[in-house]
């Protein structure tokens, strides 16, 4: 497959490149700025290396390390390396970078003026930015077209023609935003008939699967038969493997594709000997003090927001009218507790009296609710059940005793998203709009499990940055 697997994360090896060469970017600007600032410069005369250059600005090492740390990670909150990335508008790609460097200018500045030391100067920072941001729209322009290009390009050979074939017919967009292409199906004795796969990369000839893995310069080969209890070729699955070709389960290669487990293909034992699930100790621990340390630093910094949010409500619906809005969820190991949220419904919004999903443009929303869903304020509240242990920063969405109840009858390993603290964002908030039917609970749970099964530091890391994309899109509000 054409990833790096990091961390317990399957990252695209186009994505990979594409963020060492806007790092190096990044890092060049700060010499290439400080260059140009000194070229006509009497102080400094013709002198233009770089120990000279560096007795004025002091190192340069420090501050482009900085720079280049700051503009990546603004870039990722964007959205920038994300996998959907090569599929974005021009016009999109171009807004999302202008906005991260401004963005990563900003918090540069601010970075300088906590520490003095590492200041750049106005003319070389802007200098720096302005170089960043040219050369990061070209490294953008190549990049697209290396992906649709024939040169990272890796084939992948699908083992059954079937129902399950047809799954990975239909990740196509997917797999070619990664620069894998689909370059053939073996018909297998038992499979179903699917009008629907493409029957032109069907082969029928009776080679043995290394010979059809070199006839189509295949580097992998994905498990997609209906019925593997008959009709899996052991003898010539091993004789691939030992020739350097990669053998996977369509589960497993739908989770590192898509990012979420698929639970309509998913067998028990594949859950019990697949990697992940881990717990230890020092994680724990280090995500309890992580959670502390980061929900204290939030309630400060957003103190101003959460008095407006108050009065805004108060102004709203009345002096005598609640500005908080408590609500039983059930949280890690099936415990249930209390989620504190900003009000964003009117008073009376279960006067019938049973549990309701919100909606699209749902009524009972207010109109300052409804702009504190859509930019989460509503959610910073829950920072306070972060503090006292019931939920962390990153984990699956808190649901309610009656939805659970409800959902745990219809969908299978429901149960299994309790494994885990819940989180003001997580990775299915990420990945899926809000949901409010069966069917977006069961897509949720996917993503959920993924996230139960793979979560590590580096993920909620990850998380926690692309959180702000959801948030200045307004991504999944509802």
């Amino acid at each position: 497959m054409n990833s790096i697997y990091i961390f317990k994360q399957h990252i695209p090896v186009p994505i990979i490149l594409l963020g060492i060469v806007e790092a190096i970017i990044f890092v060049l600007s700060v010499f290439l700025a400080s260059y140009l600032r000194f070229l006509n410069d009497a102080d400094i005369g013709h002198d233009l290396s770089l120990a000279s250059i560096q007795q004025f600005t002091g190192p340069l090492y420090p501050r482009a390390f900085l720079f280049m740390l700051i503009f990546s990670f603004s870039m990722l909150s964007m959205g920038l390396y994300s996998l959907g990335s090569a599929s974005l508008r021009r016009g999109s790609i171009i807004l999302r970078i202008a906005v991260s460097h401004l963005v990563g200018l900003f918090i540069f500045a601010f970075a300088v003026y906590v520490v003095p030391s590492l200041f750049l100067g106005r003319g070389p920072l802007f200098i720096a930015a302005l170089t960043a941001f040219s050369l990061t729209i070209l490294a953008r322009y190549l990049f697209l077209k290396l992906v649709r290009s024939e040169v990272l390009k890796k084939n992948i050979l699908v083992y059954g023609a079937g129902t399950r074939a047809l799954y990975v017919q239909n990740l196509e967009k997917e797999l070619n935003q990664m620069g894998v292409v689909v370059s053939g199906y073996i018909a297998v004795e038992g499979d179903k008939y699917e009008p629907a796969l493409n029957q032109a990369k069907i082969s029928k000839n009776g080679k043995t699967l290394l010979e059809c893995a070199t006839q189509y310069r295949a580097g992998e080969i994905v498990i997609a038969v209906d019925d593997r209890r008959n009709y899996m070729p052991i003898d010539e699955l091993l004789e691939c493997r030992l020739s350097g070709i990669n053998i996977v389960d369509l589960p497993a290669f739908f989770e590192r594709v898509m990012g979420k487990v698929r639970l309509d293909i998913l067998v028990p034992s594949w859950l019990i000997f697949a990697n992940g699930f881990d717990r230890g100790a020092l994680r724990s621990s280090l995500e309890r003090v992580f959670d502390i340390l980061g929900s204290t630093a939030l309630l400060l910094l957003a103190s101003p927001v959460l008095i407006i949010t108050a009065v805004l409500i108060k102004m709203e619906d009345g002096l005598s009218a609640p500005v908080f809005f408590k609500q039983v969820r059930i949280g890690e190991g099936g415990q249930a507790f209390e989620v504190y949220k900003f009000r964003s419904m009117c008073q009376d919004a279960e006067k019938a009296g049973a549990p309701q999903w919100a909606t699209k443009n749902d009524s009972r929303v207010t109109r300052v609710g409804s702009f504190i869903r859509k930019t989460r304020i509503d959610e910073i509240p829950q920072t306070i059940n972060v503090l006292r242990g019931d939920m962390s920063f990153v984990g699956p969405r808190p649901e309610r005793p009656e939805f659970v109840t409800e959902l745990s009858k219809k969908i299978p390993y429901y149960n299994e998203r309790h494994r885990v603290k819940p989180g003001i964002t997580g990775w299915a908030q990420l990945k899926y709009p809000y949901g409010s039917t069966d069917r977006d609970a069961m897509e949720k749970l996917q993503y959920d499990i993924y996230y139960t099964k793979n979560h590590s530091i580096l993920l909620d890391l990850f998380i926690l940055v692309q959180t702000v994309e959801v948030v200045l899109f307004g991504k999944g509000a509802r």
